[in-house]
């Protein structure tokens, strides 16, 4: 497929997006850590932080493959989308491991949503594609594992 200006902007939008709900999960996952008691699934959370930062090596990488320079600050069509782990911040107040449990769950269904999204788009190349497939079900695989530990 031909790789056009217009294209290429919307391969970096879609990567962006992607990158700031990475950041928030990073985030999100670095705050939960700090609010819970229990040991093993506080290094899980900071495992699961630690992910996120190469998730966002990776689609930063594809970016600047593209000849462009990662900007953060936007967020590009996702962007807005991904505040759900903003809104987290408040029950980790209280050190409720559930509440915090089920904020991480919340904000992992909303990331899957957004990666599904971007797989959808047909401007990413093949390379991006795989990418993006196999941080998706790295994804799915932590919310799985984020909804098991609720069960203990």
């Amino acid at each position: 497929m031909e790789h056009t200006d217009e294209n290429t902007k919307e391969v970096v939008s879609t990567l962006e997006g992607l990158i700031s709900i990475l950041e928030d999960g990073k985030l999100g996952y670095t705050n939960a850590a700090e609010h819970v008691e229990s040991s093993s699934i506080k290094t899980d959370f900071l495992e699961f932080a630690r992910e996120r930062a190469l998730f966002i090596v990776a689609l930063q990488d594809e970016i600047n493959k593209l000849g462009k320079s990662t900007d953060t600050s936007g967020g590009g069509a996702l962007g807005a989308l991904h505040r759900t782990w903003i809104d987290i911040k408040s029950s980790f107040t209280s050190g409720d491991t559930e509440a915090i449990i089920n904020a991480c769950i919340t904000g992992e269904e909303a990331a899957i949503e957004k990666y599904k999204m971007a797989l959808e788009k047909s401007e990413l190349q093949a390379s991006q594609i795989a990418i993006v497939s196999n941080q998706l079900s790295s994804i799915e695989s932590t919310l799985l594992e984020i909804k098991a530990k609720k069960m203990l």
